[in-house]
């Protein structure tokens, strides 16, 4: 098929105006796929979703995590390719990143010693834009992770409205066993190589797990002693060193959760929200709660979790952040500081009476998780993180009753904000504004996208079908590239 001719998708653009059955049919009879001499045809949307996953799968078995989110995007876009088949071969395009590139990173630590890592920088599509996506550090990153993140920052970037592609990369180096000085250096070590790849215009890396402002000045630091193309403070590349709102990342989600709720004649004011994770974002989640009126439960991290019955104010909230800023700090220190804080009791903390739940760590609610939830009084699950919740807990969801607010609109949220570059920054206490007039407009987007390919209601689907176009039609003008 000629990709050329996607650009007119129909006479209206896009798949919003009418498509005649003889072009649809016409589609079909063109093989989707040519797998060991023997082609693949499609007759239904269902069909090509099958064929798409079943590629996935052939090419990339040895990595799990990314078919997970792969096949069930491509689930989503089972309406989009029974109204036009045409989008089936520009989701066969984005089987494969547009670039993977893998490097060793080689660093002395304090005794001396010459230590090795792996980094990867996954650059998965350019249709849109740069890419840009975020940078994680620690024992978890593989390449299938960041194969897998830099497929959905294609799609949540997407959602943004910027003109910005989707990547992830990172190293298996875990910072919480290193000190300072082997952090500072590993990164530089880090950037050394991966300014190759990396600039303005080309990719812009952003913060992720266990890469904060600290590994960010870090970085750019080594950047722009190797780079001439440099930024300035507070915007650009990395940011030119200095994160200027980390905020925006956390109250995302919050800002989208507050449209969500007044779509149905509801608000945040009074409503208990149980928080996972300590991080950044948790906290900054847990604030904008604050301000809203909502009541912020529980924090969390590896060792366990705090629950305030009476709620987390601000006061609490900043007595975390001073232990949390400390590395390798563990959230129970706070039980010290509190004789109203209760320490992993009950024993799950998804056995917290709630009414809202916004999870930051990947994959920590599972079907089990989300039948515990609805069973105690939660109305809505708000992804606050990278995929917290499972596709087997988000249908369990469905059928429960229990709404579910997806990680790739709520993430897009904060990305629109951190990827503008501004010469003149938006203060601080604007950015709770223009953080709710962008989840205001990424959630209308969704739930009419929702509504048009007859879903409505499913966000999930809904962030998916509105992304994907969003990428997909800038595709169809840049031929089969």
């Amino acid at each position: 098929a000629h990709l050329s001719s996607l650009a007119s998708m129909t006479p209206g653009g896009g798949v919003h105006g009418s498509q005649t059955s003889v072009n649809a049919r016409r589609w079909r009879q063109k093989p989707l796929l040519r797998v060991y001499g023997e082609e693949l045809y499609f007759k239904t949307g269902s069909d090509a979703v099958k064929l798409l996953s079943n590629e996935a799968e052939r090419r990339d078995k040895d990595k799990p995590l990314y078919l997970e989110q792969f096949t069930n995007f491509m689930r989503h876009l089972q309406p989009v390719f029974d109204r036009s088949p045409k989008y089936a071969w520009l989701a066969k395009i984005l089987l494969e990143p547009e670039r993977t590139v893998s490097f060793k990173v080689t660093y002395i630590d304090d005794w001396g010693n010459a230590r090795t890592n792996r980094g990867w920088r996954v650059q998965h599509s350019s249709s849109l834009g740069p890419f840009g996506g975020p940078m994680h550090f620690g024992r978890h990153v593989t390449e299938d992770l960041l194969r897998a993140q830099s497929f959905d920052a294609t799609f949540a970037n997407a959602l943004t409205g910027r003109r910005l592609g989707g990547a992830a990369g990172g190293a298996n180096f875990e910072p919480a066993l290193a000190s300072e000085a082997e952090i500072q250096r590993f990164c530089q070590s880090f950037m050394t190589e991966l300014q190759k790849y990396v600039g303005p215009g080309l990719d812009l890396p952003s913060m992720g797990v266990n890469c904060g402002s600290t590994e960010i000045g870090y970085m750019y630091g080594q950047y722009k002693r190797t780079a001439t193309n440099l930024s300035k403070h507070g915007f650009g590349m990395l940011w030119g060193g200095s994160v200027p709102h980390p905020e925006v990342h956390g109250y995302g989600p919050v800002s989208f959760a507050k449209s969500f709720l007044e779509a149905r004649g509801d608000s945040l004011r009074g409503k208990r929200c149980l928080v996972t994770g300590s991080g950044k974002v948790a906290l900054a989640v847990a604030d904008k709660l604050v301000a809203e009126g909502a009541i912020p439960l529980t924090l969390s991290d590896t060792s366990g979790f705090i629950y305030e019955e009476g709620g987390l104010p601000s006061a609490k909230l900043a007595q975390i952040s001073t232990i949390k800023a400390e590395r390798g700090a563990r959230i129970g220190r706070y039980i010290v500081a509190s004789t109203t804080a209760k320490y992993n009791d009950p024993e799950d903390i998804f056995d917290v009476p709630c009414d809202l739940v916004f999870p930051t760590n990947s994959n920590e609610i599972d079907a089990q998780a989300a039948e515990k939830l609805a069973n105690n009084g939660c109305s809505t699950i708000v992804d606050a993180g990278y995929s917290p919740t499972t596709p087997e807990a988000i249908a369990s969801l469905k059928k429960l009753g229990v709404a579910h607010c997806p990680f790739r609109a709520t993430l897009a949220i904060g990305n629109a904000l951190a990827y503008t570059s501004k010469e003149h920054q938006i203060i601080k206490a604007d950015i709770s504004d223009e953080i709710d007039k962008e989840a205001a407009r990424v959630f209308q987007e969704v739930q009419r996208t929702a509504s048009e390919y007859n879903v409505r209601g499913d966000l999930d689907a809904g962030a998916a079908i509105a992304s994907f176009l969003r990428v997909a039609n800038v595709m169809a003008s840049h031929g089969s590239v």
